[in-house]
């Protein structure tokens, strides 16, 4: 028989978790402390003329076997959230970092439960929903030439999709604060965000102080869903295309995410022509 797997201080009792979760949040904080990185807080009501680039999600996703409700409170937060982000100026040099910026998600502050990925399921939790808006800024960062310094994922497969598939529509994982995104100006001029709802949606956009030379385009290569066992998961791989905005000329073509992507929703949701 294979041995059996020894579980983890965190996995052993609730207890234990919170006590992990309170060290982790500890541990970023002391490390923060000691850093040298200048993190961005400076805000500016008049927006940068450039756009590097933007993007629009729908936040409330309805689909068989997920929670409205959940959804409807998943809204709500980002709402709260994008108020933290809106006009932020990054100067040349500067970190942005998400749990920096937004801080800490209570009842109090007004925050709802939502959507949160714990111990490899999905349950409710106070603030929940989050990662679509860390998403949404990773999104707007690779396609400039910011550079991502913490990106953590999950899986992109924790509901069906909505239509046509958008690559990157979701695997961004937060959790305050040591599980952060950060990404670092180290272009030479400003660069803020631009951030906000309206209605079901969230829009975003990156903007500077004038043109990069640069543009980006994201694309995914051999996406199909696969069986391992009793478990299905999403599989392909996600490249950005680095152009030369001038000519149109591919300068580079990056493997930004190797995706292998539990599927957390009902297998029988799972598009048949898509399964290999």
């Amino acid at each position: 028989m294979p041995e059996k797997q020894k579980k983890l201080f965190c996995e052993m009792n609730p207890l234990f978790y919170e006590i992990s979760l309170k060290k982790e949040i500890l541990k970023r904080k002391l490390k923060d402390l000691c850093s040298k990185e200048k993190f961005a807080k400076t805000y500016c009501e008049e927006k940068l003329p450039n756009v590097v680039s933007s993007h629009t999600a729908h936040m409330i996703k309805r689909a068989p076997g997920v929670e409205l409700t959940l959804q409807l409170n998943k809204a709500d937060n980002i709402r709260l959230a994008s108020q933290k982000l809106d006009g932020l100026v990054i100067h040349p040099g500067e970190v942005f970092s998400f749990w920096r910026t937004v801080g800490k998600t209570s009842k109090r502050k007004g925050y709802k439960d939502g959507r949160v990925l714990y111990a490899n399921k999905l349950r409710p939790g106070i603030g929940g929903g989050l990662c679509n808006l860390g998403n949404t800024i990773h999104l707007l960062i690779v396609h400039s030439p910011a550079e991502v310094t913490e990106f953590h994922t999950h899986s992109d497969a924790l509901a069906p999709d909505e239509g046509k598939r958008v690559p990157f529509s979701a695997g961004t994982s937060i959790s305050y604060n040591y599980i952060d995104y950060r990404f670092k100006n180290n272009t030479d001029q400003d660069l803020q965000l631009h951030v906000w709802c309206e209605g079901e949606n969230l829009y975003a956009e990156l903007r500077s102080e004038k043109e990069f030379p640069w543009c980006y385009e994201i694309v995914e290569e051999d996406h199909h869903f696969q069986k391992e066992g009793e478990k299905y998961y999403r599989v392909s791989k996600i490249y950005r295309k680095v152009m030369d905005r001038a000519s149109g000329k591919l300068l580079a073509k990056e493997l930004i995410l190797d995706n292998h992507s539990e599927v957390m929703f009902d297998y029988e949701l799972i598009p048949k022509d898509q399964i290999r």
